[in-house]
């Protein structure tokens, strides 16, 4: 809708409703030595031109580098595509598609997206989009405590800390309880598990790559099998999905999808994907799209399962997450389509390529230790003798680990970027 301002004659209304002479009356008990009379820029200011030449030679003083940081949010490229495709204005909004016959392209690409998240992630059903993988996560375990009738959910201390805090509000606000694995060696072991998990346990939260970058061993949860404890994957890093075989045994997997399409955005926004086994559809949180038709034979699409949502039933509805991120799904459509499965995969491959190199040559430089020996995907944990200006601190959240940095690579680091950054290290 467009922004039309109010005409002379209205304004002239308004204040001959009120009473008033002008609109300065309106702040007439407001002290006149703080109110400044003149608000317009004065004639002398710079133009537009002028402006921005004047802003873009400040801009050059800075030394523009690639940045190695990960714990969460992680830098890929994007195609011009997606930012074409996602700024049409069919596409360009946040709003809910409630109004089916008003918003068949929207619903459409968020079918279509739930398609590709299913392929990607080998679950039956996914839903339109989460807020982001916090509570994409959160929102599952809801949907494990619902299902199973159970109310503990166990984590492992690998978990992302942020993930883990809002996995706690859930839990004080929602009334189920959380147990936290404390991870001794960066991976879960299968006593760990076996130790956590018991007929209380309505599910069980594994993150892969876990925080530390490393990957866990999927037959560790081997004893969940036979178990009533769900087996929630949370996959932060979305990317991997073009190389690494989601957990066979999962009955959820969720998680951020900010490296399929979308720029770090300052830390946000994102979205959070959502996917399950069929069984499960019912007790989903989120919009769900179907395609069905109408009564002429012609294709249609509709937000269906409406009964679970806060809209219809608020005191019984499976999530009362309304605020759509329907804008982020469809640049995560656009870059999926856009990349396909062999362009996603080269993205994996160069990403855990690139972090293999780094790893191989951080080793080399005295005062620097790779903390773990095993699997990873992009993102290395190193210790340092001394403070390191580059990859994220982790001591941040984990105050025992002093001077451990998290470094991450994707497929935008060419090699001499690594070699800048090794050599910044090394110094």
């Amino acid at each position: 809708m467009d922004y039309i301002p109010t005409t002379p004659a209205q304004s002239k209304q308004m204040l001959e409703t009120l009473g008033l002479k002008d609109f300065k009356q309106l702040f007439s008990n407001i002290p006149s030595k703080i109110i400044q009379d003149n608000i317009l820029l004065e004639e002398s200011g710079a133009s537009e031109q002028e402006l921005a030449e004047h802003v873009e030679k400040i801009a050059s003083k800075n030394r523009i580098t690639k940045n190695f940081l990960g714990a969460g949010l992680y830098n890929h490229y994007i195609p011009a595509l997606v930012d074409t495709v996602s700024s049409r204005p069919e596409f360009y909004t946040s709003y809910t598609p409630y109004q089916a016959e008003a918003s068949q392209g929207v619903l459409q690409a968020l079918f279509e997206y739930q398609g590709m998240m299913c392929a990607l992630t080998g679950m039956d059903v996914s839903n339109a989009g989460m807020y982001d993988g916090s509570t994409a996560l959160a929102e599952a375990a809801l949907m494990a405590v619902r299902t199973t009738g159970l109310a503990e959910i166990a984590y492992p201390s690998t978990l992302n800390p942020l993930y883990q805090q809002v996995l706690e509000t859930y839990a004080t606000s929602c009334g189920f309880k959380t147990k936290k694995i404390e991870v001794a060696d960066g991976t879960l072991t299968k006593e760990e598990v076996e130790k956590a998990v018991d007929e209380d346990t309505a599910g069980l939260i594994v993150q892969n790559p876990n925080f530390f970058g490393l990957l866990e061993d999927e037959n560790v949860f081997e004893s969940l099998k036979d178990e009533k404890t769900f087996l929630i994957e949370c996959v932060v890093e979305a990317t991997s999905l073009g190389i690494l075989k989601p957990f066979a045994k999962a009955d959820i997997i969720c998680g951020d999808g900010q490296t399929l399409g979308n720029p770090i955005n300052f830390g946000g926004p994102s979205f959070g994907f959502l996917t399950c086994k069929q069984d499960y559809l019912r007790s989903m949180p989120g919009r769900i799209v179907g395609e069905t038709t109408d009564i002429e034979g012609k294709r249609g699409y509709v937000l269906t399962f409406q009964t679970r949502e806060q809209h219809i039933r608020r005191a019984k509805a499976t999530s009362n997450i309304c605020t759509a991120e329907s804008l982020n799904c469809t640049r995560a459509l656009a870059y999926l389509a856009c990349m396909g499965p062999k362009g996603l995969r080269d993205v994996s491959e160069s990403s855990h390529k690139n972090a293999v190199y780094l790893s191989k040559e951080l080793s080399k430089i005295e005062g620097i230790t790779l903390v773990y020996d095993k699997p990873f995907y992009n993102e290395i944990l190193v210790k340092s003798k001394k403070p390191l200006d580059v990859g994220a601190d982790v001591s941040r959240f984990y105050h025992e680990l002093k001077n451990h940095y998290l470094l991450a690579t994707t497929e935008i680091h060419s090699k001499p970027d690594l070699d800048e950054l090794i050599s910044e290290v090394s110094k």
